[in-house]
């Protein structure tokens, strides 16, 4: 009963402010004049009529008095062109609602209740990575995660299926043989590939100094013994080799842990499919850096027929045309092996692993034991009970039945990880509580939710000893936590995945500009847009910053590849570094070149998908939904008229099915047009000069980046609203409900009083209801089984 006190206590506190005088007559008056001649039961616009929600009672439908607060924050409603209120009115419509909500909602506590989390890929590797210290791509054998609402930690999409495990079981197995290795590992080849759209004309991070193109990747050597490595390169359509017009002398060096091993010589008249191979050659177990690469021959302007461009491998028919320099590129390396083996190296993941070694027989299965104990610990996320051991401790005999201790323990590990208790996040309901009821979830749980949350990880030591001991539940302990947790390295995950989701960056992936008219672009290129934007989001983080220097910070990072496509001067390397930026149009993440380039297409800039992005992701508003059957976009075309993506986008919104939505997203996406479809500045599009001139939805006018940032300031509530909101599912990992809302208003609340800073906000969502709550699952009532009478 007391938790339950508590529960609600921490709800009601979401109401605990002095609502403004509300005039029901004015607001119905107001909703008479400016709404009802649209949001009728007739005409229902945009599928809401205004009869079905009760100013009165706004929360007996508070999904239609959320929508109704979306439509007077963001400034859409009443649209353009129609009569409006001032926007005091218009305001303090919205904040009168928002509290009734809110009040009656701390009434009637709902903190949701999330569905069986199973842990996505990157929850995966991640896990893998801090209970076994080795880096594991579960890329290779799990399949992708599905997406709600743009990310890829909602609960209810993470399903489970018979293959799906299957595929968990495999990864436990090759995780346990990387971690301690596995002597009996058949020899078998591992092949790393390259793309054809990552250039290979400069230095590649990882490979040895001196050298280019080419790659570097860590490999796990499951046993001691001997191994040789095989690359194999590009060819033209022909059969060509690509640089076979840079004559004899041309190498590809293989290095391990940055020596080198092997050096070959390259045939410039090698046949398509050849590969070349090294000796075989001793490699202790464990992780190693195996690096494949050409030392770089000469370097500085290049005197071709034609400007070198940056996706070297856009057209490979000029492997043998004179004139053209076509330098060798690496289509892939493999890995052969292990032959011959005489054992397993010691190494760091097994000294991880291996907290005790038996002396003699006797003492295996205590050491046993004491191993299993601190694997389960961490992997399953609470301290072990003596009945999880002795479960283990059976896989752990059959392994060292038929085998060493070693063999026993891999067998262990195997069976650990491939346990529901590491694939799934367990939120157990207690035994005392009544269906139905709100209840504060374990301190154990509130762990896992916290280290998902912000690393992306499981807990550490430190948050389950807390969380062992009851203690993490304390304010102030609490808030210690988030602070540690949130400056230690492991909280990039937040900007990796939740920025870059929420940010859509994960769309940079499925871009495939026209090599034709983009020569300049390569994945080298995108891959460094997405580290400016997730660098530039960790900075803010780090730094404490309030939430709208998002928008507005007058800096970014860069490496040189970026550098040199924005045209800022005095960069060097693949480093990335802090640089001022001056050009209020590049200001905040509206200036990222990876935000320009996935909201283009193939061939041109797209006003449409710039001002969607701008309403869902920076506005928290859904554009709307286009009609079917609308013909898509006219192209341009090599014999008809040129026409910029302008005037194409006004002949095709001539017709009304088109027009009254293209009014709403074109004028926001026609102020980034001077930025082309890779986010470089330009003046001009197909010769005409680019008009960015508009006029928005709510009657602001724009002509530039500029203007579109000041006019989401200027409806910050909203912004801070959508963000926040964004954050909150993602940190409880479910979709948001209308009863969250409150919820997230109250944290906006708190975090006014220290300028929206980003500690402030993540604090406020973990101390939120929804984070640190559940709701018990309603009793089922039976069904009854009396037979009808007779």
């Amino acid at each position: 009963m007391k938790k339950l006190i508590l529960a609600a206590t921490a709800v009601c506190a979401l109401g605990a402010q002095t609502p403004p005088a509300i005039n029901l007559t004015a607001q119905q008056a107001l909703v008479k004049q400016y709404c009802a001649g649209c949001h009728n039961d007739r005409l229902k616009s945009g599928g809401f009529s205004f009869s079905k929600l009760d100013l009165a009672h706004p929360d007996l439908n508070a999904g239609q008095a959320e929508k109704v607060i979306v439509k007077l924050q963001t400034g859409m409603m009443p649209p353009a062109g129609a009569p409006r209120p001032d926007a005091a009115t218009i305001n303090g419509f919205a904040a009168a609602l928002e509290l009734a909500v809110d009040q009656a909602v701390a009434t009637r506590p709902n903190p949701g209740r999330p569905a069986l989390h199973r842990l996505n890929r990157t929850e995966y590797g991640n896990s893998i990575k801090e209970l076994l210290g080795i880096d594991y791509d579960p890329t290779t054998v799990l399949p992708a995660d599905d997406m709600s609402h743009g990310f890829d930690n909602m609960s209810d999409v993470l399903m489970v299926s018979p293959t799906l495990m299957e595929a968990y079981v495999r990864a436990a197995g090759q995780v346990a043989r990387a971690s301690v290795g596995d002597p009996s590992t058949a020899p078998g080849i591992a092949t790393y590939k390259l793309p054809r759209i990552f250039s290979q004309v400069r230095h590649v991070e990882g490979t040895p100094m001196g050298t280019r193109g080419g790659l570097a990747v860590k490999h796990y050597f499951p046993a001691d013994g001997e191994y040789n490595f095989q690359v194999s390169f590009y060819y033209s359509g022909l059969g060509a080799f690509y640089g076979q017009n840079m004559g004899k002398g041309q190498e590809i060096e293989i290095s391990l842990d940055g020596e080198r091993v092997a050096v070959m010589e390259l045939d410039p008249f090698m046949k398509l499919n050849t590969v070349l191979r090294t000796p075989r050659m001793k490699v202790k177990a464990g992780p190693h850096m195996v690096a494949a690469a050409f030392p770089m021959k000469a370097s500085g302007p290049v005197e071709d027929d034609v400007a070198p461009i940056e996706q070297s491998l856009v057209d490979v028919s000029n492997a043998n045309v004179p004139g053209l320099t076509s330098l060798p590129h690496l289509h892939d390396v493999g890995v052969n092996g292990p032959y011959n083996v005489t054992g397993v190296s010691d190494y760091a993941s097994r000294r991880k692993v291996f907290v005790c070694r038996p002396v003699a027989g006797a003492d295996e299965v205590p050491c046993a034991k004491k191993i299993i104990a601190a694997l389960v610990r961490q992997a399953w996320r609470r301290p072990a009970v003596d009945g999880d051991i002795e479960s283990m401790l059976s896989y752990y005999q059959q392994g060292r039945n038929g085998g060493d201790f070693d063999a026993g323990i891999r067998t262990a590990i195997q069976a650990i990880v491939a346990n529901p208790q590491f694939v799934f996040r367990f939120e157990r309901t207690p035994a005392n509580v009544t269906p139905g009821s709100v209840y504060r979830i374990g301190d154990l749980e509130l762990a896992s939710r916290l280290s998902f949350f912000l690393w992306s990880s499981p807990p550490d030591d430190q948050l389950i000893t807390l969380a062992s001991q009851g203690r993490l539940k304390e304010a102030s302990v609490l808030e210690q936590q988030v602070r540690r947790m949130v400056a230690d390295p492991r909280s990039e995950a937040l900007s990796r995945n939740f920025a870059g989701q929420w940010l859509r960056l994960q769309n940079l992936k499925d871009l495939q500009p026209d090599d034709y008219q983009f020569p300049d672009y390569d994945k080298n290129l995108f891959e460094s847009m997405r580290r400016e934007t997730e660098i530039f989001f960790d900075s803010l983080m780090r730094e404490d910053h309030g939430a709208m220097d998002i928008l507005t910070a007058n800096y970014t990072w860069v490496d040189e590849r970026l550098a040199k496509h924005y045209g800022m001067p005095n960069v060097v390397g693949p480093r990335f570094r802090r640089v001022a930026v001056t050009d209020e149009n590049r200001m905040g993440v509206l200036g990222h070149g990876s935000i320009l380039a996935l909201t283009s297409v193939a061939t041109r800039t797209s006003p449409v998908n710039r001002g969607k992005w701008v309403l869902n992701v920076l506005l928290g508003t859904p554009a709307p939904t286009p009609p079917p059957n609308v013909p898509p976009l006219k192209e341009n075309t090599v014999d008809g008229k040129a026409l910029s993506v302008r005037e194409r986008m006004e002949e095709h919104r001539e017709n009304e099915p088109c027009h009254s939505c293209h009014q709403i997203m074109d004028p926001l996406g026609f102020a980034f047009d001077n930025f082309d479809t890779l986010g470089q500045w330009r003046v001009k599009d197909a010769g005409f000069v680019i008009d960015p001139s508009g006029t928005l939805y709510d009657g602001t006018k724009v002509a530039g980046p500029a203007d579109v940032r000041k006019a989401i300031l200027s409806h910050q509530d909203a912004f801070l609203r959508g963000f926040t909101s964004e954050l909150l599912m993602y940190g409880v990992g479910r979709v948001l409900e209308p009863f969250d809302m409150p919820a997230v208003r109250a944290i906006d609340r708190d975090a006014a009083k220290q300028n929206y800073k980003l500690s402030s906000i993540i604090l406020g969502i973990v101390k939120s209801p929804p984070f640190q709550m559940r709701k018990a699952e309603e009793a089922v009532t039976p069904a009854s089984s009396a037979a009808p009478a007779p």
